[in-house]
């Protein structure tokens, strides 16, 4: 009897914790529909998308100066000038705008330096330009992430305990990366677009800069105009340019996330004094877990995160369908070593970190909320 009763609080100790050991082991899981996982996803990516989007901002700017981007968004005099002075020329975020008697743009220097000269000579808007395409694509993507996640981790782990009981550690890695891929693949041409928004310059004061639609539309416009593509269906499949390099970024990054985060946040619950099962203490052992897996994971995907950008921003769209992954890595390496590499990494990190943080925690705490409502309707 006492080693029935022993058993016996160990599971409800374990099923009390909910959202906090492993979200395959809460019975919230078991009780809640995909719509309430998707909109508790949903609520966690439209707070996480404001917050981090001005690094995200610095992050892209620092790679795309890097890579060289071409003076295509500047305003007309300041284009005349650089077109004059330096035909054919990619060069990084400078140009003679001095001569003009107007601020010149000197190149970032770090995140803070992108901070001071975009609030400076683009206005402080400016900071969170792409955060509609950003909105655009975490609710979608987060949404189908994590729920998709859930069920998968759920369906994994009661498959590999009854088949493979040696391959359970494994789930949180191999979950992650599915369910990632199948939300990047989906929403892929919203997160083109936002890239190509935070990307370039737009010093064009007073007038809008073009949207996420209008973005797009570009990309397609631009091979519409060379008369090299033959179809439609392959003007659209320009949409999807640069998609491998984002696999390669995305899925090495989820399975790293999940990895460091499962045990992490199982481990903070583990020492906790208090009740497991509040809000509290949710909220800050699923934070402090993202917060140490995102950044984690956001260092070491780094270089891939440069290639999928320079991709990305490829305006040659015949170089930009033939290039790899791999010859991208190759050609970062060449023209700036490790630095080249990793250009960009501290605002990475420091957005990866609170983003990831920021979702989990806000997920599962409305998770916890949803199904304790849930529970007392019924009771």
């Amino acid at each position: 009897m006492s080693a029935e009763a022993s058993s016996s609080s160990e599971i409800n100790f374990q099923n009390s914790s909910s959202i906090q050991t492993n979200s395959m082991a809460s019975p919230s899981n078991f009780n809640m529909g995909f719509s309430e996982r998707a909109l508790s996803a949903a609520g966690a990516a439209f707070l996480s998308a404001i917050i981090v989007n001005p690094l995200d901002v610095a992050k892209t700017r620092l790679q795309a100066q890097a890579a060289g981007v071409p003076f295509q968004n500047l305003s007309h005099t300041c284009s005349f000038v650089i077109l004059q002075m330096l035909p054919d020329t990619r060069c990084f975020p400078s140009c003679y705008r001095s001569i003009l008697g107007e601020p010149s743009c000197s190149p970032y220097k770090g995140t803070l330096d992108v901070f001071y000269k975009v609030i400076r000579q683009e206005g402080f808007g400016r900071l969170w330009r792409g955060t509609t395409a950003s909105l655009a694509l975490s609710v979608p993507t987060v949404g189908i992430y994590l729920p998709c996640y859930d069920i998968l981790c759920n369906f994994m782990e009661e498959y590999s305990s009854q088949n493979a009981a040696s391959m359970t550690p494994y789930v949180p890695l191999v979950a992650g990366s599915v369910a990632r891929s199948l939300a990047c693949i989906t929403c892929y041409p919203i997160e083109l677009a936002r890239t190509r928004m935070q990307a370039f310059k737009d010093t064009r004061h007073g007038k809008k800069p073009p949207g996420v639609l209008k973005t797009l539309d570009g990309v397609i416009s631009t091979n519409r105009t060379t008369g090299t593509l033959g179809s439609s269906l392959h003007k659209f499949r320009f949409l999807w340019t640069g998609l491998g390099a984002q696999l390669a970024r995305d899925v090495p990054f989820s399975a790293i996330c999940w990895a460091t985060l499962e045990p992490v946040r199982r481990q903070i619950f583990a020492m906790s004094a208090g009740d497991v099962s509040s809000p509290v203490t949710v909220v800050g052992a699923n934070f402090c877990g993202g917060f140490v897996a995102g950044c984690l994971a956001g260092a070491c995907t780094c270089p891939l995160d440069v290639a999928k950008t320079r991709r990305q921003i490829e305006k040659d769209q015949i170089r930009a369908m033939q290039m790899t992954t791999r010859q991208t890595l190759i050609e970062i390496w060449r023209d700036g070593g490790m630095k080249g590499l990793f250009m960009g990494v501290g605002p990475r990190v420091a957005r990866a970190g609170p983003s990831v943080g920021i979702v989990v925690s806000f997920y599962e705490v409305v998770k916890y909320v949803l199904h304790n409502r849930k529970c007392q309707t019924k009771n």
